[in-house]
């Protein structure tokens, strides 16, 4: 069973955390992901790096632009994840965008997820439909949950298809903004979250933008299974370090 799967079987309120690989610096990402995991994380996202991230936040731009400068590619984060599986059991995603796997070569990129023990991909750039049509089959056979992105703009249709679709969570964007410039969440989002959960679908969603704190991490979990914060923990690695990344975590989820 994929772990993303068996996670989701799982009671609790699920934290998700994303981070660009390579950032603070080159050599930081399996140290990143090993402290995510002891500090109690559920889901790790690991950013690949690219030029023009078309979604992503000034906060999260700026970390891609820095791992690049390090010297992150897609080869060598597969070189460090080789073996993460001897020191993690934590499920793993890998969140860019298509341009950089095309490049690499989609089936080649499936395969070095499967070697390196990936459980998933969040492709924001790659459209359900190209995905249903061209991508499925082959994500499937190396054991690869994609997962899609809603937005409160996103008809009702279009979310039962990607729902349908679908076979881990989906990713409930919680505003049509880029990452990082929501603060807290007023009452026409909370009507969002309250009319995806009444679609009652398939597959359990983790809602993500926006989330920073324990408040707004319980927010979001009102109606949905977990959420995801990315703005907010690169912040925390550009202002602390990776010496203090279990201290952020418990200020999330402390009372959950």
């Amino acid at each position: 069973m994929n772990r993303i799967t068996r996670k989701l079987q799982e009671e609790q309120k699920l934290l998700s955390i994303y981070f660009t690989a390579g950032y603070p610096d080159l050599e930081d990402t399996v140290k990143i992901i090993v402290d995510l995991e002891k500090s109690g994380v559920d889901f790790i996202e690991i950013g690949l790096p690219f030029s023009d991230p078309l979604a992503d936040g000034p906060t999260i731009q700026e970390s891609s632009t820095k791992a690049l400068k390090n010297g992150m590619t897609t080869s060598r984060l597969f070189e460090q994840l080789g073996g993460i599986r001897k020191k993690v059991e934590i499920p793993l995603i890998i969140m860019g965008y298509f341009n950089p796997i095309l490049q690499f070569g989609v089936e080649e990129f499936c395969k070095k997820c499967k070697e390196a023990g990936i459980d998933g991909l969040i492709i924001p750039d790659l459209p359900v439909e190209v995905y249903n049509d061209q991508y499925k089959v082959l994500f499937e056979k190396y054991g690869l949950i994609n997962i899609f992105l809603i937005t409160p703009q996103t008809s009702d249709e279009r979310i039962k298809f990607i729902d349908s679709v679908s076979n881990g969570f989906i990713y409930m964007v919680s505003s049509a903004s880029v990452t990082g410039s929501t603060s807290g969440f007023g009452k026409d989002t909370r009507a969002y979250f309250k009319r995806i959960h009444d679609l009652d679908l398939q597959n359990p969603q983790i809602v993500g933008f926006g989330i920073k704190d324990e408040e707004t991490f319980n927010q979001a979990t009102q109606f949905a299974r977990g959420a995801i914060i990315g703005s907010a923990f690169i912040k925390h690695l550009n202002q602390d370090g990776t010496g203090n990344i279990a201290g952020f975590i418990k200020n999330v989820k402390a009372l959950t």
